[in-house]
């Protein structure tokens, strides 16, 4: 089993910052791309970063600039540092992973409960 958990989100002031941290766990062989995808209400959901297995990184036009997105390969845990952020950055963020598990070979695709996170102008 495994399993992805979220954390960081709240409320914060415009122009403030915010860090999201998500932790892998369960029987984990690798871990492959990991991604923030955030969904405003009554929108999609969107790609906001991505980071691959070797830390290249890729970022929504909208974030660029302002969030950071990286990962500690040790500890199977993502992270995305939010600053300068707007009333529209205001979503539930979710972490994904495409991870393979112990004992096998196929690589599936892994989804967090989600965080909120609430800009205020």
């Amino acid at each position: 089993q495994v399993q992805l958990v979220e954390s960081g989100g709240g409320l914060v002031q415009a122009g403030g910052s915010l860090r999201l941290s998500c932790a892998a766990s369960g029987s984990i062989f690798s871990i492959n791309a990991m991604n923030w995808y955030r969904q405003a209400s009554g929108k999609q959901r969107e790609l906001v970063a991505a980071i691959t297995g070797i830390g290249s990184t890729n970022y929504a036009d909208s974030v660029k600039g302002r969030f950071t997105i990286s990962r500690d390969n040790a500890k199977n845990t993502v992270y995305l540092q939010m600053n300068s952020l707007k009333v529209e950055d205001t979503a539930v963020y979710y972490c994904y992973a495409d991870i393979r598990r112990v004992g096998g070979p196929v690589v599936y695709g892994y989804w967090g409960q989600g965080t909120q996170v609430t800009v205020s102008s």
